[in-house]
């Protein structure tokens, strides 16, 4: 392979495994008694905090928005990514990390069921048929399907509600896209929105006691907003400067490998046979979806969690 085109594998795969390791952070801090809607302020806030003065200076125009367009915004950060990282840092706190990544990679099934329903996109074989493995996956991956054990209720709900949030990064994204604004008022914009959305949720004095009767708290704190937000957000924006978004996606799609690895060396979590194959199907299914079409492009199914 040309040492351009291993770059260009290399940074969405890099960033799907920085993804892949968020249970890390996430279940770090829990241990010190950070509550989950406290950890999702963390992430949004640090990232936030290092992303937007870094867009500032680089290009300044690349923070003006239209005040029409405002909900585009507040549903990438609230809608979407308030939601969805709530949903999957407790879907980690009550289940193994292989089975929290492969819930959430029920997203770009729901981003074509949506798609379809929002913006009557025809929905072919092969989009079905990836729908299809998608959501066999989470119920193998779950256990309510072949096993005789299998998530609570409320955690596979919330398993789904992560894939649902994610999803609706697309699709507010795309909403912003077609209205002009670039990936990078994007992303600035949806980690102010998100910031403001946690705000009402956060407990600052606990979190705040936490810190000062663990000062490495603090330290796992930024790393969540650094190692398993804003860098692999970056790389993954540079992977799809150089491929299309089914390539970049699919190679993303490293997460719930590296979430399962974690889970396994780190935190000794089982990994039966039907979980296993879950993971499988869920991959299967971008593959499936990254599939070349003749007859018109993919739509956008991916984003970042």
């Amino acid at each position: 392979m040309p040492p351009s085109r291993l770059l260009s594998a290399l940074l969405p795969l890099s960033a799907g495994a920085l993804w892949g390791a968020i249970g890390l952070f996430v279940r770090r801090l829990n241990a010190f008694g950070i509550a989950e809607m406290d950890v999702v302020a963390l992430r949004v806030l640090t990232a936030a905090i290092l992303f937007v003065p870094m867009a500032w200076l680089h290009n300044r125009s690349s923070l003006r928005i239209h005040f029409r367009d405002v909900w585009c915004f507040a549903g990438l950060g609230i809608g979407s990514i308030v939601f969805f990282n709530y949903c999957y840092f407790t879907t980690m706190s009550r289940a193994s990390l292989s089975v929290a990544a492969t819930l959430l990679y029920s997203a770009p099934a729901m981003v074509l069921v949506l798609s379809a329903l929002l913006f009557h996109e025809k929905l072919s074989v092969r989009k079905c048929m990836a729908c299809l493995l998608a959501f066999l996956g989470c119920a193998l991956a779950s256990g309510w399907l072949g096993a005789d054990r299998h998530l609570p209720l409320p955690t596979f709900l919330t398993g789904l509600g992560s894939g649902f949030g994610f999803a609706l990064f697309s699709l507010f994204g795309r909403c912003a896209l077609n209205r002009g604004y670039r990936s990078a008022t994007l992303t600035a914009y949806t980690f102010v929105f998100a910031s403001l959305g946690t705000l009402p949720f956060l407990h600052p004095e606990e979190v705040v006691r936490v810190f000062r009767l663990h000062p490495d708290a603090l330290a796992w704190g930024i790393g969540l907003g650094v190692v398993s937000t804003l860098l692999p957000y970056w790389l993954y924006a540079a992977g799809l400067r150089r491929m299309d978004n089914g390539k970049a996606s699919l190679l993303g799609a490293v997460e719930p490998v590296v979430a399962t690895l974690i889970g396994l060396a780190v935190f000794h979590e089982p990994l039966t046979r039907h979980t296993l194959a879950g993971i499988l199907l869920v991959l299967g299914s971008l593959l499936v979806l990254s599939l070349p079409c003749s007859r018109q492009p993919l739509p956008s199914a991916s984003g970042a969690p």
